[in-house]
């Protein structure tokens, strides 16, 4: 892989590890914070898709549709619970157990569901992830698991990474089968969010509004960063990077928020929550050279 294309992936990651953080900041705001950032995205990204409706690359179809609004229902799961897991947990637990899972419930469903046979890098893939995720909840000490809330982390982690599978799954088959572009994957998905939203938001608005106060500014930001992130990867793609370098290079953002966690958020990272990351980053390398 050429030069140009590592630095849009590694700057994907590190796009997508600061919108993670002002999403953590913004945690107290819930659903409306969500509402919020994917409004802004709707407005930043719109002309854009207008230029492709203007001149279109594609053909609509009723699988393609109902693929854009399955991924929109599936990516409203993963932006609330991504908004709830950050409420009662640490980013840099959240973050890394969210990032992590995704690639190995995909592994554990491409076993157990559509029979493909366990590779040993696969297996080792397993493994280290989950040791990863260990090392990253408790930071050395298993006891944590007996604390108040001491799973919370995994759990919305968890959550969150198996909506990341199950999105990640719908938007791949709606892009390369169907031909939908990437953008409109997006777009929908987020303007059916605010459909679905919007109503709640308009009933609640003074409550709501009261939510979202200090938190306007970030959900601009958020709404920017969060497709950008991917439209980087995707560039980075066509630039002729190999998936199976790009994928792996992708997941240095679990690192990354781990470190925004610890310098920026003041948590408690240590010395075991970045071995977890380090553990867990070669257990997704390993999951995607399986």
């Amino acid at each position: 892989m050429s030069l140009a294309p590592l630095v849009l992936v590694v700057l994907a990651s590190f796009v997508h590890a600061s919108w993670n953080l002002l999403a953590k900041r913004a945690a107290p705001a819930g659903w409306t914070f969500v509402f919020a950032y994917d409004l802004f995205s709707c407005l930043a990204y719109a002309p854009w898709v207008v230029r492709l409706l203007v001149h279109p690359e594609m053909t609509w179809s009723l699988p393609a549709a109902g693929c854009v609004l399955l991924s929109g229902l599936v990516h409203l799961g993963y932006s609330l619970c991504l908004q709830r897991g950050y409420h009662v947990a640490d980013l840099s637990v959240v973050y890394p157990v969210a990032r992590g899972t995704g690639p190995m419930l995909s592994s554990l469903a491409a076993f157990a569901l559509l029979g493909e046979a366990p590779t040993l890098n696969g297996m080792l893939g397993l493994i280290a992830v989950v040791l990863g995720i260990v090392l990253i909840t408790t930071q050395g000490n298993l006891s944590a698991f007996r604390r108040p809330g001491g799973l919370s982390g995994i759990r919305w982690g968890t959550a969150t990474g198996g909506l990341i599978a199950a999105y990640t799954v719908i938007d791949a088959y709606a892009v390369k089968d169907l031909g939908v572009p990437p953008l409109f994957v997006n777009f929908g998905s987020n303007l059916l969010q605010i459909i679905l939203l919007g109503p709640l938001f308009a009933r609640n608005f003074v409550s709501s509004r009261a939510r979202m106060r200090g938190h306007w500014l970030p959900s601009v930001a958020v709404g920017l960063l969060s497709p950008l992130a991917y439209i980087l990867v995707l560039t980075a793609l066509n630039m002729g990077a190999p998936l199976s370098v790009v994928a792996p290079a992708r997941e240095m953002s679990m690192m990354v928020g781990a470190l925004l966690g610890m310098i920026v958020l003041r948590e408690a990272v240590g010395r075991w929550r970045l071995v977890g990351c380090a553990v867990m980053i070669a257990g997704v390398v390993l999951l995607g050279s399986a």
